[in-house]
């Protein structure tokens, strides 16, 4: 189970494309995107690529990247 408020490793975000019958190249080209455009989101805010993975997954991107959707203001 994941840890609240941390990220997934990239590894885990793999796994789970892969359970999900995918990875990043395929799933890049079914959204006419580069591969290399899509792992953007493993390394900084990419919230179109984001929600691309997340949706493949199964979850909101706020459940992969806590972080980055975390209330600054709190």
């Amino acid at each position: 189970m994941k840890e609240i408020n941390r990220d997934w490793h990239v590894a885990d975000i793999k796994a789970a494309l892969e359970k999900a019958g995918t990875n990043f190249e395929q799933l890049a080209k079914e959204n006419n995107l580069a591969g290399s455009t899509l792992r953007n989101a493993l390394r900084f805010k990419y919230p179109k690529c984001e929600a691309i993975i997340a949706k493949k997954i199964g979850v909101s991107p706020k459940v992969i990247w806590p972080s980055r959707y975390a209330d600054k203001c709190a």
